[in-house]
């Protein structure tokens, strides 16, 4: 057996956190906060984040809250007045959430910001609070061993630690050792462009909102950045490249492409019309999601964010979901130290089911969105009729998701409405 040989310092870290997005580096600064000696492993070169904007609900601007960076991304971000939903076609309104009341409701704000500040937000707190982070480090393998878990770099080296937590993504190496399940392709594709809000003011957009317009087989977001002076936009259709292809051509990048964009929203309403030409045009992003899996810990390695669930985007829960599990698993790890099996039994037991309900729920959701003819009027009108103030379908979503020692999991119980 090969001795480890430590890709940076010479002490054996606590854990090693492969990946550092997002889920990877929240949750190694929530470890370090635990007393935890992280090191994380990142293949790129340096540590960065590709795309945009990204939506963070009460249940992550909670998380963020007990971290003490809730200010800092306040500062970064913006707090939306409402979140509407519009017909893509006519432009009428749908239904909405009264942002500030959801915060009333949930303590905590509903908050906007680019992907690339909240990423250094992260990038920042974990430095200062001493994590070790490693860029150029590929791993290629894991195995268990008597003490922990062992990964293996692509230049041949290993390293190893009490436990590891795979935040390796969709295409996670972890994932596929352990579990060895394909991404499942929706057939949808999504453009995004974030753009100075001056090359929009006159195209109708709603600066203070997020604003999602639900139509045939597409979908259109927007919503402002940066104390207003961006404004995000996403872009979603379903590609007919992707319908020709028997398994919906996941991982096939040949479709989806800028022609199909445009064809896909032509019949829309002005707004969203105006709004297809600034897309970003050399690249795009394919909706692909996993079927829900029971197990997420094999041995001391641990799945964790979309190495473990990765869902499609529509209920904005993929990174949040990540910031989650470093919240419990943290959070189990103190609780019973120096037991690191329980910290990982009780992990498990605690996310699996609130994130395969997140994943079907995405997927239902996204259906809904996309209806045609008869039914997407039947929906309208389903919609129309909800009251502004209704969170019969955001409490199990956007509630308390803490677990303390003399608490069942309260994720799994709607907050009482009036609560």
């Amino acid at each position: 057996m090969t001795a480890p040989t430590p890709p940076t310092g010479p002490h054996r870290p606590d854990v090693l956190v492969v990946g550092g997005g997002i889920g990877g580096l929240s949750t190694a600064f929530a470890l370090t906060r635990a007393g935890l000696r992280v090191r994380v492993l990142e293949r790129a070169e340096e540590f960065g984040e590709v795309g945009a904007g990204i939506q963070l609900a009460p249940n992550c601007t909670r998380i963020l809250d007990d971290y003490g960076l809730l200010d800092e991304a306040r500062s970064l971000g913006v707090l939306p007045e409402a979140m509407v939903m519009r017909d893509a076609l006519d432009a009428r309104e749908l239904t909405r959430l009264d942002l500030s009341d959801l915060e009333r409701r949930y303590g905590y704000p509903y908050l906007v910001i680019h992907r690339s500040d909240l990423h250094a937000l992260l990038l920042r707190a974990c430095r200062a609070a001493g994590v070790e982070l490693c860029t150029g480090r590929k791993v290629v393998g894991y195995e268990n061993t008597g003490a922990g878990a062992r990964i293996r770099l692509a230049d041949g080296r290993t390293d190893e630690a009490a436990l590891v937590v795979a935040a390796d993504g969709l295409h996670s190496v972890a994932r596929r050792e352990f579990v060895g399940d394909d991404v499942v392709s929706s057939r949808y594709v999504a453009y995004r462009a974030a753009v100075p809000i001056e090359r929009v003011r006159g195209n109708g957009v709603a600066e203070k909102d997020v604003v999602v317009y639900v139509g045939p087989r597409c979908h259109f977001v927007q919503y402002p950045l940066r104390g207003g002076e961006m404004l995000n936009q996403v872009a979603v259709f379903a590609s007919p490249s992707a319908d020709a292809s028997p398994a919906g051509a996941a991982g096939d990048a040949r479709w989806g492409g800028p022609e199909e964009l445009d064809a896909a929203f032509e019949a829309t309403c002005d707004t969203v019309r105006r709004g297809i030409p600034l897309m970003w045009r050399d690249r795009w992003w394919q909706m692909l999601d996993r079927d829900p899996v029971d197990t997420w810990v094999h041995g001391r390695v641990a799945l964790l964010g979309d190495a473990a669930h990765p869902p499609l985007q529509y209920m904005a829960q993929g990174a949040i979901m990540a910031i989650e599990d470093g919240w419990v698993l943290a959070h189990h790890l103190t609780r019973t130290a120096p037991d690191r099996d329980a910290a990982l039994a009780a992990y498990q037991a605690v996310r699996v089911e609130h994130c395969r309900r997140v994943q079907t729920t995405a997927r239902a959701w996204g259906e809904l969105w996309h209806l045609e003819g008869g039914e997407r009027l039947r929906r309208n009108a389903v919609m129309r009729a909800r009251d502004t103030y209704d969170y019969g379908f955001t409490d199990w979503e956007y509630g308390p998701t803490a677990l303390t020692p003399d608490q069942e999991p309260a994720m799994f119980t709607p907050i009482p409405l009036g609560a």
